[in-house]
């Protein structure tokens, strides 16, 4: 039987996010596998699986490393509950033509200011206050936050203090915030999942900056309060013996209900086309590469190699 080369599918076509822990991940007659300390096998479908969250305890071999990199699934190391990113392994990396058009929206002032407006109006479903700055829209996006956390907590019937947590002890937060911080969690993960398959820079962003995934939060931004936030605080009203576990399942949930997968992608090319310009072409004096790339059926930013 002759061998097919994996690779890799639409991020629209995949299931969002599987959390592993305590376990050792390998290759093993061509499938991704979990072994547990009984050396139990728990295949996982690594292709369709936009990224999965590695938590204390785990071990990644090298095959299982460079099976998840060619089917383009994104490996992100963080802590109990995935409430801190420690390391995530890019699945493809940013392409050269999308990554200029990113950097060259934001270095302009003009061009940052019309993607932070388009964000603002994706997020709260209206267009901004015209004749505001970055950092007024900032300000104006802030409030209408704080007010949207306390009325999901008035809705609820949750105690709300604020948005507090200390990034060093995250047990020592309410159950409210930490619901919020590991619901937040996950939909970051799959959200750099989604700017690497489109092949943009998670690093550069427009209202956040500074961070190595500042684009990434803006992103998040724009669905956060349609998706997690509202379930974090329903988990937090039920008071769970274990509220990050329930958190992720109500995600997961979510996520799948919401098809949340096939509009991050779009809607980052909408945030970006709000800027006026095209990607820009190659230079006349470039060189083509070597060997052609063949063609695949995944996103722009995805190895077809």
């Amino acid at each position: 039987m002759a061998f097919l080369p994996l690779k890799p599918i639409p991020m629209k076509e995949r299931i969002s996010m599987i959390f592993i822990s305590y376990g050792r991940i390998d290759v093993v007659d061509g499938a991704f596998v979990v072994i547990d300390k009984n050396g139990v096998r728990e295949h996982i479908p690594v292709g369709s699986v936009a990224c999965i969250m590695l938590e204390p305890g785990t071990r990644v071999s090298h095959a299982a490393a460079k099976l998840a990199a060619h089917v383009g699934t994104l490996l992100v190391w963080v802590g109990e509950a995935g409430v801190r990113l420690y390391a995530s392994g890019q699945p493809g990396g940013a392409r050269s033509d999308r990554l200029l058009y990113q950097a060259r929206l934001a270095l302009d002032d003009n061009l940052r200011l019309k993607v932070v407006r388009k964000m603002y109006e994706m997020r709260f479903g209206e267009p901004p206050p015209s004749r505001r700055s970055v950092d007024q829209l900032r300000g104006i996006e802030g409030a209408r936050v704080r007010k949207a956390y306390e009325l999901l907590a008035k809705r609820y019937g949750v105690k709300w203090k604020g948005r507090r947590y200390d990034p060093k002890d995250w047990e020592q937060g309410d159950v409210a915030n930490r619901c919020i911080s590991a619901a937040t969690a996950c939909l970051y993960g799959i959200t750099e999942a989604a700017v690497l398959a489109a092949g943009y820079a998670p690093a550069v962003g427009f209202i956040h900056t500074g961070k190595p995934l500042s684009f990434v939060y803006d992103i998040a931004d724009i669905y956060k309060f349609d998706t997690v936030v509202p379930v974090a605080f329903k988990i937090a009203a039920s008071n769970p013996m274990q509220p990050d576990r329930a958190v992720r399942i109500a995600c997961r949930n979510i996520f799948r209900e919401t098809k949340i997968l096939k509009k991050i992608i779009p809607g980052i090319e909408e945030v970006l086309a709000a800027g006026g310009i095209e990607p820009p072409p190659p230079p006349n004096e470039s060189v083509p590469p070597a060997i052609p790339e063949p063609k695949g059926i995944g996103d722009a930013g995805h190895r077809r190699g």
